[in-house]
């Protein structure tokens, strides 16, 4: 895979600014799993002392899609990307620093894999978990992407 961390977070500040200015950051991506933190702090917070949900759903977000654009680079085609839905649940109050981590590379290959054998769009759903400092879950997002090979 040839993304890198750095070459994300570039990204993101350039065509991604509010999610840079909130904090997001990639701390490693391989084949397999993407992990993007954020820090609780006053640009991202709520009236309740946490961590706005939206800013978590940015966090969560990249990390299924950066894994999700390395794949299609790596793919070598020319394949659009969208979300058409998503859902999370919270469990508790988002502050610190927190840690979205989605597993969901091989996920991404197997659609793939069939959009360009088939020429149809597939859809498949990727789920991004997010921890605070104490390895405690504060909340789960799950995104769902459509994905179809460009003629």
């Amino acid at each position: 895979m040839n993304l890198t961390p750095r070459k994300l977070n570039a990204f993101t500040m350039y065509k991604l600014p509010a999610a840079f200015i909130c904090g997001v950051r990639t701390r490693h991506i391989d084949a397999g799993k993407c992990i993007v933190t954020v820090k609780y702090k006053w640009i991202n917070t709520n009236p309740f002392k946490s961590m706005f949900w939206a800013v978590q759903g940015m966090a969560a977000e990249f990390s299924t899609g950066a894994l999700m654009i390395g794949k299609i680079q790596e793919s070598g085609k020319r394949i659009s990307m969208l979300v058409t839905s998503n859902t999370a649940t919270f469990t508790k109050k988002a502050t610190g620093r927190i840690t979205f981590t989605c597993n969901d590379g091989p996920l991404i290959d197997q659609a793939l894999k069939k959009a360009i054998e088939t020429g149809e769009g597939q859809t498949l759903w990727m789920k991004s978990v997010g921890v605070n400092e104490e390895g405690i879950e504060v909340s789960t997002f799950n995104f769902e992407w459509s994905i179809k090979v460009k003629s």
